[in-house]
């Protein structure tokens, strides 16, 4: 339970291959940044992505897994103290779901990276999942040798006016859509679709409270690419800034991005380098500024999140097992390593 003093969050893991995890486990954090494993929330198959309902009676996870249909599942819980309830699990419409997002409405959306694509589900009054309703099934591709098919990375929920992007790495593009007005399909926008910088593989995105301008994690470049928001309601590609120091030239992916609550700091994840960049808006343009990187205390942060009051950021380090906070300056931006604790192959944190 949350309280004054601490915060709960799940986190959502691999269990294939070596990973000692069974599935979504709960932990806490106290006021000090010490993090504490509550326990195992529920038994699931690679729940390597999560997202709540808004009023945080519903978990929703993806099944990151391709079975005999070539589809991947979503599945619904119902939050009840410490443990998930497993309520259903549908079809997520393609192969290896990553990502899973739901919003105010109750409509899921469900990335799929093998199969190119965003499933549309919903869930209904009391918590269990709609049948599929839609699939979004992109084409094309970029000019890597990662890019040789679409691979949906992402879907999101513009805060803005309710409508979709979903972020494919593959076809290296954003593409826009909505859900048609008796809610039961997803409808191109006009452009469908932005292309990035060649190469880029944009993976995730984080909105500027604002409304004006979006940031997009590119995966494959290492960098990080700004938005800007039309007149009317389409998008275009501003500046991009690496998430790496000078100098660096070992691989390296990028992976997460998130942005502080009072839109002056960006994060991003990386993946090789090891680190969490910390970017500085410009609060007259949008423009950002790489102030530094620190080191994540692990290897593979896949994944990373700012805690509900941002005095910390937690992150995912899916290779080395572990979750570590970083106490972050909300004036300055910077973080510093507190602590550690361990966690089986963690790829998502989900504040609850």
């Amino acid at each position: 339970m949350n309280t004054l003093d601490t915060q709960t969050f799940y986190v959502g893991t691999y269990t294939e291959g070596a990973s000692q995890s069974e599935g979504i486990y709960k932990y806490e954090l106290n006021a000090s940044g010490r993090v504490r494993q509550i326990g195992l929330a529920v038994m699931s198959e690679n729940p390597s992505f999560l997202a709540l309902s808004t009023d945080k009676k519903f978990l929703v996870a993806i099944n990151e897994i391709k079975n005999e249909d070539d589809v991947g599942t979503v599945e619904s819980y119902m939050v009840f103290e410490d443990t998930l309830i497993l309520l259903n699990r549908q079809t997520s419409g393609g192969a290896h779901p990553c990502f899973v997002n739901v919003n105010e409405n109750g409509y899921v959306l469900a990335a799929n990276y093998t199969g190119g694509n965003v499933g549309l589900l919903k869930l209904e009054k009391d918590g269990p999942l709609s049948e599929l309703l839609d699939i979004q099934q992109h084409t094309g591709q970029g000019t890597t040798d990662r890019q040789t098919a679409p691979h949906a990375h992402s879907a999101w929920f513009n805060p803005v006016d309710g409508s979709i992007i979903s972020i494919d790495l593959g076809t290296n593009e954003l593409w826009f859509s909505s859900i048609e007005p008796n809610g039961q399909k997803l409808i191109p926008a006009t452009p469908e679709k932005l292309a990035m910088n060649p190469g880029d593989g944009p993976r995730h995105l984080t909105f500027h409270p604002n409304g004006k301008w979006i940031y997009v994690a590119n995966e494959l470049s290492s960098s990080v690419t700004r938005l800007d928001r039309n007149k009317d309601g389409s998008y275009s590609m501003g500046p991009t800034v690496s998430s790496l120091p000078k100098g660096y030239s070992a691989a390296n992916t990028c992976a997460d991005i998130h942005i502080s609550a009072d839109g002056l700091f960006v994060y991003a994840s990386n993946r090789g380098h090891n680190s969490i960049a910390v970017m500085k808006v410009n609060e007259d343009d949008g423009t950002l500024k790489l102030l530094g990187n620190k080191g994540c205390g692990g290897e593979g942060p896949r994944n990373f999140s700012l805690s509900p009051d941002e005095n910390f950021i937690l992150v995912a380090n899916q290779h080395t097992n572990n979750i570590v906070t970083l106490k972050r300056d909300p004036s300055t931006g910077m973080l510093k390593y507190l602590s550690q604790v361990e966690a089986p192959t963690p790829v998502c944190i989900l504040f609850n």
